[in-house]
């Protein structure tokens, strides 16, 4: 577990923190059941000061208790009530929840009653940030809560676990641990600097430093896969009206989303949607026909497709391969090419030419011919999607960086230990090394919490919702 003692001494003063808070856990609106969550010192005195059934102080911890919350005469509600005693709850604090049912009435009339004996609105994401500071768990894990909360596929939600689990958290552990060692044996020898004497083998700290680096990059290498996994993948079809555009759209998201017809030009904005293959989110753009047009419309609309196409993360270029030139299609690929895009080349139709026909027309490398409307190569199309972005197996338990935060630290602890390798290189003095390798530990610290400031810490928890 994440030790607390760790954090700077300005936010290991919890004075500030012991008051008791109160949110609702459960989403806002009408339900069966909503859970009202309190913690602090006196969540569970404001509790039972509504709770006429039995005395909650009394109670064992991890324990449940049916009967009606009271207000004075009034009664509030029939509920469930769970009891955690400190320090075993999510915040290490004391946490009662209530089930009440789900009127929002009802809900909002429970935590005025709490609040009218001395608990507050909890602010956002201050329930995680407690148990941060009670050392219940560390920044990354803090972070990987909201993570597991917003995520919406397979991958994205194994990441989240993985980092809840302590997996990034080991890693990181792992890597200071070692440094540690020899920074402590660097350390040393400046006690004795006028003996003269080594006490760290520079030969052992060069291989270490080089072990480092390689986990280090791996992690920072595994960084574009995190976000693919965490915020998904923008795919912008383009090509030429009428190449089938909205009928792929609607053949991927097996629905018709797209209106279609055999008149070019048919699409004048952009559509979007989003498609799950293998865990991976790709927000599919079906853009307007790419051609020049005396249409303000449809040249609006070009205008928008050649933007999407710029932001794009992967360009599905589709041609119609019954009736576009080889010629036609390299010259517009170069122009994808010059836009640095991971791209996919997609000769459509294939269903009205036989397809050896197709590929002998077409000679370019890589080029997947299929039919959207006889979803023909569809499948092979969605593989292509997922490889084209994740270059490998997405279902892992090694850790993968999905925060830009972690991601900017870990790239100050690469070009430290890039530092510190450089000067063992030089055989510099022990005491301009010892500043490398506190500079390196001080951005591992970072990533978990060990080294933050309060500012820092209000920002990444304002990002989490209110009851959590």
């Amino acid at each position: 577990m994440y030790q607390a003692e760790y954090i700077c001494p300005m936010l290991n003063k919890l004075s500030g923190w012991d008051d008791t808070i109160i949110a609702l856990a459960t989403p806002h609106g009408i339900g069966a059941i909503g859970v009202i969550r309190l913690s602090g010192s006196r969540a569970i005195e404001v509790v039972n000061s509504l709770f006429p059934s039995k005395d909650l102080t009394l109670q064992a911890s991890h324990s449940l208790h049916v009967g009606f919350l009271k207000d004075g005469d009034k009664a509030l509600d029939e509920v469930v009530l769970a009891l955690f005693k400190n320090p075993k709850s999510y915040t290490g604090e004391d946490v009662v929840e209530i089930s009440c049912h789900g009127s929002p009435f009802i809900q909002e009339q429970i935590m005025h009653a709490c609040m009218a004996r001395g608990a507050r609105m909890a602010k956002p994401g201050e329930f995680t940030q407690r148990a941060f500071l009670k050392g219940k768990l560390d920044l990354t894990q803090a972070e990987a809560v909201a993570d597991l909360i917003a995520s919406n596929t397979e991958a994205s939600r194994n990441t989240a676990l993985h980092n809840i689990r302590g997996g990034f958290s080991a890693t990181l552990k792992e890597l200071r641990e070692q440094l540690i060692q020899f920074s402590a044996l660097i350390e040393l020898e400046l006690d004795f600097a006028t003996e003269d004497v080594e006490f760290a083998d520079r030969t052992k700290l060069y291989t270490l430093i080089q072990h480092l680096q390689q986990q280090t990059k791996q992690l920072i290498d595994s960084f574009q896969l995190g976000n693919v996994i965490k915020h998904g993948v923008n795919v912008a079809i383009v090509g030429k009206p009428n190449a089938g555009k909205s009928t792929l759209l609607n053949t991927l998201l097996n629905e018709n989303r797209a209106i279609v017809s055999e008149i070019a030009g048919t699409t004048r904005d952009t559509i979007e949607e989003t498609i799950n293959i293998n865990g991976i989110l790709f927000r599919l753009i079906d853009t307007a026909g790419i051609r020049e047009s005396r249409d303000v419309i449809e040249a609006i609309g070009v205008e928008k497709s050649m933007e999407k196409m710029q932001q794009a993360d992967v360009v599905l270029y589709l041609f119609d391969a019954l009736a576009e030139t080889q010629a036609a299609v390299e010259a517009a690929l170069l122009q994808v090419q010059q836009l640095n895009k991971n791209y996919i080349a997609v000769g459509n139709k294939i269903d009205a030419i036989v397809e050896a026909a197709a590929q002998q027309k077409f000679s370019g490398d890589g080029i997947l011919f299929i039919s959207a409307k006889g979803k023909q190569h569809t499948d092979v199309l969605k593989q292509r999607l997922v490889d084209k972005v994740v270059q490998g197996s997405v279902h892992t338990e090694s850790t993968i960086v999905t925060n830009a935060r972690h991601y900017a630290a870990l790239q100050e602890v690469q070009q430290s230990l890039n530092d510190i390798g450089t000067g063992l290189d030089n055989n510099i003095p022990g005491d301009l090394l010892a500043l490398d390798i506190r500079r390196c530990l001080h951005y591992l610290g970072e990533i978990t919490g060990e080294v933050t400031n309060e500012d820092r810490l209000d920002y990444i928890f304002s990002k989490f919702c209110i009851g959590k």
